[in-house]
């Protein structure tokens, strides 16, 4: 949906009046429509029942019934109480409760607050009708103006003025957007509000997209963005699978500043990322994020979370990237986010010798092309080793080394857990039941996610638990002893290097390290 704002400029004070006069009407429809709603009223008596209380034409009370359902289910989507709404904002109503706020600051507040109330019309466009009834876009010469219907066969005619702050063609570009949006016949809906004294008005259209011609068929592009340090990390794969190129854009604009400048900034770099694709012919992959948990008290969580997290934008930025992706003809693949940091932490960042960031972009990238990623060999081996007993020492370590009782106590959460799913997961208390390569079997496909997240509590914690780990080249000598990728003929396993391996015993390598670690070195 493209939305466009604009200020309606009226011909005299009588016609801003009709207008306005008009607003209220619609808005005390509306919440009477609710309160009836509540009540348990259909549509169609509340329609006819209307249309005479209030003296607006059917389309009118239509639209305010429609604009009451959205609000009521808007909260119980929400999980709030639908019989506690206050039209015009809780949070103003809440300040005009105080009583220290008298004299030219009450005047305002209680201003602002009637305004949201009772100043605010919407109509909804008609294919039919080729555009909007109510509420339609005329051209008058050079001017463009809006037709208000205030009453039976009375209008109202309002010049609109877009951009009325006049930079590098901004009036010239709306205005004419508008004028093709009257012209086209397409539906569209107006929504009037008054703010300060003047009314505004918001023209949305629906955008209609070109056929996608750029499809994964040619490869794909992986996008990962990360809030700290912020950046945007790349990879780019042919249609296979394999990785071609990789990179990151670093983004310090969105480190600060004002919500104008980061959103400037925020398109920039979307541009950025679609004419990548353009270039280089290959679709898009994103994460489809559903961002709920805005941080606890701990380790990079809290208010210095919320705070990185407010400033970047994950969704803002994604939203902007699928847009002009869509409008270049671009294919935008949307994934599952769930253990893409963690199997590119373990898997492709030591064996690309990679940040993790960037190994992240590509698990995204073969997520998109719909690859499922196997467990190494290696890793298989460690994890059969794993049981109760071996977790509940690492958690003493934990317990003993990490200084951060914040850090800590997420460390011991995620043993917890690990625990937990070793117990449940084998035939034998504490072990696991047999090899799984994480790909064949749907039974087994929600376990490995979780194997992955044992691996990560067992291989990473022991060798960084008070800080995030960004240096995984130390788990190479790990990773190649096992078996990654495929397996051929003739070949027991495929190796990074040349030549048929014996594959060593490392299952104990990490508690190695974690023995040496307590008895002979400080934490770090």
């Amino acid at each position: 949906m493209i939305t466009i704002q604009a200020k309606l400029i009226f011909g005299s004070s009588e016609d801003k009046q009709k207008v306005l006069d008009l607003m209220r009407r619609w808005t005390s429809c509306m919440r009477y429509a609710y309160k009836r709603l509540l009540e348990g009223h259909k549509r169609n008596e509340l329609k006819r029942q209307l249309q005479g209380i209030f003296n607006l034409n059917s389309r009118y009370v239509d639209d305010a019934i429609m604009k009451a359902k959205s609000i009521k289910k808007s909260c119980e989507q929400k999980g709030e109480n639908p019989k506690k709404v206050i039209f015009g904002g809780r949070e103003l109503f809440e300040k005009l409760q105080k009583r220290h706020i008298n004299g030219r600051a009450y005047r305002e507040l209680q201003r602002e607050w009637q305004e949201k109330r009772k100043g605010t019309l919407y109509s909804r466009g008609d294919r039919s009708k080729k555009g909007n009834l109510n509420t339609r876009i005329e051209i008058d010469g050079s001017l463009t103006k809006l037709r208000i219907n205030v009453g039976e066969k009375e209008y109202v005619y309002a010049t609109i003025k877009p951009g009325w702050k006049v930079k590098g063609g901004t009036y010239t570009d709306r205005n004419q957007l508008l004028q093709a949006i009257s012209t086209l016949g397409e539906p569209y809906s107006v929504e009037l509000k008054l703010k300060n004294s003047v009314v505004y008005a918001y023209f949305t259209v629906e955008e209609i997209f070109p056929k996608s011609e750029i499809t994964k068929s040619n490869g794909v592009i992986g996008i990962d963005p990360n809030a700290y340090p912020k950046h945007m990390a790349w990879a780019e794969t042919d249609s296979s699978g394999q990785l071609l190129s990789y990179g990151e854009i670093p983004m310090p604009e969105l480190e600060s500043g004002n919500s104008s400048k980061r959103e400037y900034y925020r398109w920039q770099y979307a541009h950025m990322i679609v004419q990548m694709a353009k270039d280089n012919q290959k679709a898009i992959v994103i994460e489809k994020l559903n961002i709920k948990d805005k941080g606890k008290r701990g380790d990079f969580s809290g208010r210095k979370s919320r705070r990185i997290r407010h400033y970047f934008g994950y969704r803002s930025l994604l939203e902007k990237v699928k847009l002009l992706a869509k409008r270049e003809g671009v294919e935008v693949i949307e994934v599952n986010p769930a253990y893409t940091s963690v199997i590119g932490m373990l898997k492709y960042a030591p064996q690309f010798m990679v940040s993790k960031d960037i190994a992240s972009s590509y698990v995204i990238a073969r997520r998109g092309l719909g690859l499922k990623e196997r467990i190494p060999h290696n890793y298989m081996l460690l994890l059969s080793s794993f049981n109760v007993n071996s977790l509940e020492e690492l958690k003493g370590y934990v317990k003993k080394a990490v200084k951060n009782p914040y850090v800590r106590k997420r460390q011991l959460r995620e043993i917890d857990w690990a625990i937990k799913l070793l117990q449940s997961s084998g035939s034998e208390p504490g072990r696991l039941s047999e090899p799984l390569d994480g790909t064949s079997k749907d039974s087994h496909r929600k376990l490995s996610c979780n194997l992955w997240r044992v691996l990560r509590v067992a291989v990473v914690t022991p060798l960084s638990p008070d800080r995030v780990l960004r240096d995984m080249s130390v788990l190479k000598s790990l990773l190649v002893s096992g078996q990654v990728g495929k397996t051929y003929k003739g070949r027991k396993f495929l190796f990074l290097g040349t030549g048929a391996m014996v594959v060593p015993n490392t299952a104990c390598w990490v508690w190695n390290n974690l023995k040496r670690r307590t008895t002979n070195s400080p934490a770090i």
